[in-house]
């Protein structure tokens, strides 16, 4: 497609007849033109146009000398080419990459998660998903809005996470989710599952008090990173957003914190948020898990778990300094 497109209509005829080497110079100029200056973007092209011409120009090459009936030389190759003209097209085609990933990050992402993520943007499930929630949009009400779905990433540097609570499905009710799974805006009233999780923070933390709210921000700031595993779901319809790409990507998270960083305390609350963390490498972080701290299980484990004081008491031995429980 890329191809045609280039080439574009002028030239098709030069396929079915002779032209003459000049006019093949003045094409391949006209292509490579093309290929800097115009907004070509082919859904399955990897790359900016830029840098598919130069990685396909001596395709593109032979395809022209063939339609004008010529043959290849039979001279000697070509020198090499020097180190310092290899390092100069390695950092044009890093450049021209790294402008590809940005112009694909997603609205509202965070700088840190972006350079460290910025790869899972360019596959096909992330388009496909960055599509379907955007149809989902114009057709449905969806939550959280657009600009709070990465809250996550803006609240602290991926570097500075210690703490990970893993959360399944966005709140659906309306001003409740904001990026932050277990998190609802100010001033809607904190849900069941938060509520057991204040609980057993006013028996497990010494002088905290529930603070009439319901918005985690003051945590996340702290680098608890609180996770949902789908980000997106439709107003009052629980899981509708489920299975349509949104885990790939979230596994994708939980796997480069468990790779990249060390010391990490993972809260895994309920059975789906344990079978998400099963890939994280325990030798390397800290796993806390129990039923989750819905009124449903609270009572089975949950409740008197001590997770948040265990947490405190890990980071201090992995060196790092503990989460202000109280700061909301």
């Amino acid at each position: 497609m890329f191809f045609n497109k280039m080439i574009g209509q002028k030239t098709i005829n030069s396929f079915f007849s002779p032209v003459s080497k000049k006019r093949i110079s003045k094409e391949l100029n006209e292509v490579e033109e093309d290929a800097k200056h115009q907004a070509v973007s082919p859904p399955a092209a990897r790359c900016s146009p830029a840098v598919y011409f130069v990685e396909n120009a001596s395709i593109l090459q032979k395809k022209l000398k063939s339609s004008a009936g010529e043959s290849e030389p039979s001279g000697p190759p070509p020198a090499p080419l020097s180190r310092e003209q290899m390092d100069k097209i390695a950092r044009n085609k890093k450049s021209a990459l790294e402008k590809l990933a940005f112009a694909q990050t997603p609205a509202g992402f965070g700088e840190s998660w972006r350079e460290a993520l910025s790869e899972e943007f360019g596959k096909a499930y992330f388009k496909q998903l960055m599509d379907l929630v955007s149809e989902e949009r114009k057709r449905f009400t969806v939550y959280p809005p657009a600009e709070n779905v990465f809250t996550w990433t803006q609240t602290c540097d991926i570097r500075e996470v210690k703490v990970v609570i893993l959360g399944q499905d966005p709140y659906h009710g309306p001003n409740q989710a904001h990026g932050l799974c277990f998190s609802v805006k100010r001033p809607v009233r904190p849900p069941p599952s938060l509520e057991n999780m204040y609980k057993e923070l006013v028996s497990d933390i010494e002088g905290f008090q529930h603070p009439g709210h319901g918005d985690l921000t003051g945590w996340s700031r702290q680098g608890v990173l609180l996770l949902n595993a789908v980000l997106t779901v439709r107003a009052h319809q629980a899981n509708s957003h489920k299975d349509k790409g949104w885990e790939t990507f979230t596994d994708a998270v939980v796997q480069w914190l468990s790779n990249n960083l060390e010391g990490l305390v993972f809260m895994l609350w309920g059975a789906y948020a344990q079978k998400k963390g099963a890939a994280i490498n325990r030798k390397r972080h800290h796993i806390l898990q129990t039923v989750h701290p819905s009124p449903l299980s609270c009572h089975r484990g949950f409740l008197g778990c001590k997770h948040f004081s265990k947490a405190n008491e890990l980071l201090k031995k992995s060196g790092k300094s503990p989460v202000d429980w109280k700061e909301l």
